[in-house]
């Protein structure tokens, strides 16, 4: 590719005692794209990801974003950056609201002496910020934006968390198992989401270990293994059980197909 990554992370190292997590780790991300990262357990590719994401410090090695190191000490170090992360669990709060949850750890506040003095929440700005948001991803079945997240179905849960870190992600967005423990109608919306996020502008690293899902909206293919980058593919050109042999170790990656 002619165009810079958004992120580079090279020689990324970290040790867990005698175990190594991450062995001289190489990793890019390029603007625009979708890139899957793809790995049997124990890989590292959770390491990996939270070394970006800022719930892990490498031991040794450098991560870029946008051209400069960057070195995060924690998540919230990482957001302030423009990273945002929707875990798998999705670190949704299920007694608050949709609103709420949209801004947890951020609520404005209001203008003024109320603001200032009385620290008092912006209510009505969240709950227009927050169905604005949800109606740019097409989240329309969400009729009361007050409503508590318990209320909600496994899928909307998931498609409130993708839209608060479109909101407000600046430089990129990492979705963990996004569709994991979902139906088949679910997961499919959360797929659009997805591929809604892309065409705003955000790049996205997609952990899963769905193939069907990979391979239909990554535009490139991480592949992980023994805790450093094997190669990254492109899914048009490889098969999904070519993909698993290469993550198994049953199989030599093409030559072709490594990243620089």
């Amino acid at each position: 590719m002619s165009v810079e990554p958004i992120l580079t992370c090279r020689q990324l190292v970290k040790r867990y005692g005698r175990v190594t997590a991450l062995d001289h780790c190489d990793f890019d991300l390029y603007p625009g794209e979708i890139l899957a990262v793809i790995g049997d357990n124990g890989a590292g590719k959770s390491t990996l990801i939270k070394a970006i994401c800022g719930a892990v410090i490498p031991d040794s090695g450098e991560i870029r974003l946008g051209g400069e190191v960057v070195s995060f000490s924690s998540p919230i170090a990482a957001r302030e950056a423009g990273i945002e992360t929707v875990y798998q669990t999705l670190a949704l709060s299920p007694a608050l609201s949709i609103a709420d949850n949209m801004f947890l750890g951020r609520e404005p506040r209001m203008p003024g002496f109320m603001g200032q003095w009385l620290r008092a929440t912006d209510r009505g700005r969240m709950a227009r910020f927050a169905r604005e948001k949800l109606n740019e991803l097409g989240l329309m079945t969400i009729q009361n934006i007050h409503q508590p997240v318990e209320t909600l179905s496994g899928g909307q849960r998931q498609g409130v968390a993708v839209a608060r870190a479109a909101a407000f992600a600046k430089r990129l967005v990492i979705m963990d198992e996004p569709t994991a423990a979902l139906g088949v109608k679910e997961s499919r919306r959360v797929l659009e989401l997805i591929l809604d996020v892309k065409k705003r502008g955000l790049p996205i690293i997609l952990i899963s270990h769905n193939m069907p899902h990979v391979f239909e909206v990554a535009d490139r293919i991480h592949i992980h293994r023994l805790g450093r980058r094997l190669t990254v593919v492109d899914p048009k050109a490889v098969t999904m059980s070519d993909a698993v042999a290469m993550m198994t170790g049953a199989m030599a990656p093409p030559m072709q197909a490594e990243a620089a």
